[in-house]
Formats: C-alpha cells, structure tokens, sequence
C-alpha cells in the first residue's frame, strides 16, 4: 500500500507540473508560429510511443506520447522535433506549402518563435505569482525552525526542527523576518518563548557572529544569529490581498528574484564558489514536488510550478546550440549579417550542443541518484 501512496505524492504530481510546464513552453512556440503564417505539423507532450492524438483542422497532429519527460512543437518541414533541421528539399512541397515551411521564413520571425517558448514560461510564471498575490497578499516566511545549525548556541540550548517561535525578548514573532530583526539588535542572549507540539518553551540563547547564507544560491556572510534557518516560503493568507498594482509588482519582483537567484548560482558554480553537486535533474523535480504535495498547500506546489517555469524559461535561453537560446543567437548573427549561417556549421554546432546537454543531463541523474541515496541512509 506504502508504494501506491508514494506514486500518488510523487508520482502524479511530477507528470502533472512537467506536462503544465511543457505545454506552456512549446505552447508559446506554437501560437506564435500560427500567428506568424508557420505551420505546425506536431505538437507532442512527451516522446517516443504515441497514446493518442487528434489531427485540427490545420492539420496539426496534436499528441500525447509515452515517455513524459518533456515535449516538443514541429514545424512543417522539419526533419526532427528539435526544430533543428539545417536543410530542407523544397521539391517536396507545393510553392503555397513553402511559403508556410519554418525553414523559408526571415531570421526575424524565426527569432520570435525560438524566443516565444521560454518567454511564455515566464508570462505563465508572472500570471501564477500576481493570482496568489491577489488572493492571499504575499508570501509568507512562517517563524518555524527548519533547520538548526551543528555545533551552534541554538543546538547547544536544545532548539529543535519544527519548533515555532512565538515571541523574542517579549516581542511577538509574526515572521522569520521578526526573528533576523530582533536577533540582531539583540546586546547578548535573547530570551526565546517556543512552541513544541502541546508544550511551551521559554529558552535564553546567546548570540554569535557565523557564516551564513540563507541557501546554496548566497554566499555566505558573517551574521549575528543564534544557528536556526527557517523553512522555505509559503502562501498564507495575509493583509493587502486583492489589491492589483501592488500584485502586479510583487509578482514582478518575484520572477525578476528568481531569475537573479539562479543566475547568481550558475555564475558561483562557473567561478567555483559553488559545488556542482546541486546540479540536479528530472529525479530531483520529482522528488520536490513529491514533498511539496504531501506537506504543503496546493498554492505552494502551484509557486513551485512558477519557480520551475521561470528556470526552465531562463535556462532554455542560454546560448547553448540545440536549446532555444542557442537558435537566438543564430538568428540573431543571420539578421545582423543579412545572410544565413552556413549549413555545415549548423549541423556542427547543433551536434555540439546536444552532447554538452546529454552530459548535463547524465551528471544530473548521477546527483539526483547520490542525493536520493543519502536521503534514504539518513
């Protein structure tokens, strides 16, 4: 029985976030290219087998295929799904059909439909972020212990993980943001009133000066703080809900955090700052939001869903041959040059990229395994 409940916490919640994530993403390629006068011949949530597909009047085949760990919109024209077809035989199509061929079109447009995927993760990203703020106000970094650091004053005087703190030096705690505030105007040891299950807990712990950073994406900075990190952000209802220019913004603010943050972690993994180790994968997705379903709110797996569609916008965008960004690049240099790039250095560059993203993908797996297996000795 234990493993059909796992299947439901991890399993279908996985298929449904990664299948809403793809379709938005190959949807943004998609309407864009119909808009633009492209045809597309395929639209598939998946790979591999097809289970089952309905033709539009258009007459694009639209799919759900067997192996769910991704998607792709195919244009007419194209030899593969990636969209990466150098060279096409005109002969093959009537001049009408040519006309409506991706491979025809200016690097203008192509431009567009290769940016179109990613920025509709990120429209889609926004739209989730302004609804929950809309409804519930903001997030909300609940005052709980989700961690307490080794050898630190709080371990020392016996804080424990899900401990809530209720008040600080007779101060109420409402957020994790009160604690940093009161903590750092704290002379020496503050005065801690805990909640833990049934009982309270009245603790005076001392404050000292540590390396800290708030997750693997910072860099650690010397802190005044007694050793507890708090858990991850959350929606709960709060003030000032229902109200759209302040909505608006913090939505905006949040896809713009989010995208500083994981670029601000690509650049630390690139300098060496941070280990490639919290590069992860499929595995890693599944398993997030497999504990976001059995602990958390439906809001908290839907943010989850906006943060992934913002990496995964973000991270189509970088200039790697294959993905969307690398394509960006090539239509960029085929408008600024007012000629295409030569077919040969196409095909070169397209196989390069996809064994740099075998790799990624392969390296990821192997730290999505070693971090699975840790967590099970644990």
């Amino acid at each position: 029985m234990e493993w059909f409940i796992n299947i439901i916490y991890y399993v279908v919640p996985f298929l449904i976030l990664l299948g809403i994530l793809v379709f938005v993403h190959e949807f943004g390629h998609f309407i864009v290219a119909r808009r633009l006068g492209v045809a597309v011949s395929a639209f598939s949530i998946g790979f591999g087998k097809e289970l089952w597909s309905r033709t539009d009047k258009k007459g694009t085949v639209w799919k759900l295929s067997a192996i769910p760990l991704g998607g792709y919109c195919q244009f007419l024209g194209d030899a593969d799904e990636s969209s990466s077809t150098s060279e096409v035989d005109l002969s093959k199509y009537s001049k009408e059909e040519q006309k409506h061929l991706f491979i025809t079109q200016s690097p203008v447009k192509k431009l567009a439909i290769a940016i179109a995927g990613p920025l509709f993760n990120y429209l889609f990203a926004f739209l989730v972020f302004f609804g929950l703020f809309f409804a519930f106000g903001n997030y909300s970094l609940p005052p709980i212990v989700s961690d307490v650091i080794k050898d630190s004053p709080a371990e020392r005087a016996g804080i424990m993980i899900n401990d809530k703190i209720l008040e600080i030096n007779g101060i109420k705690i409402n957020d994790w943001s009160d604690i940093s505030k009161e903590i750092s105007i704290s002379a020496d040891a503050p005065h801690l009133k805990i909640e833990r299950g049934t009982e309270i807990i009245e603790l005076t712990v001392p404050v000292e000066t540590m390396d800290y950073a708030f997750d693997e994406t910072e860099k650690p900075l010397k802190r005044k703080m007694i050793g507890i990190k708090g858990e991850a952000k959350r929606f709960q209802i709060v003030k000032d809900n229902f109200n759209f220019t302040k909505s608006f913004i913090d939505a905006a603010k949040e896809v713009y955090s989010t995208t500083d943050m994981t670029l601000r972690g690509v650049g630390q993994m690139l300098t060496g700052e941070r280990s490639g180790e919290d590069v992860g994968g499929i595995i890693r997705i599944a398993e997030m939001s497999g504990d976001i379903s059995k602990s958390r709110s439906f809001w908290d797996f839907l943010s989850f869903m906006a943060l992934l569609s913002i990496n995964l916008g973000l991270i189509n965008l970088f200039p790697i041959p294959l993905l969307d960004g690398g394509h960006v690049v090539i239509y960029l240099l085929e408008i600024v040059s007012g000629r295409q790039l030569n077919t040969k250095v196409k095909d070169y560059l397209f196989k390069i990229g996809l064994g740099f993203i075998l790799f990624l993908m392969v390296f990821a797996t192997w730290n999505d395994i070693t971090h699975l297996i840790t967590r099970w000795f644990e």
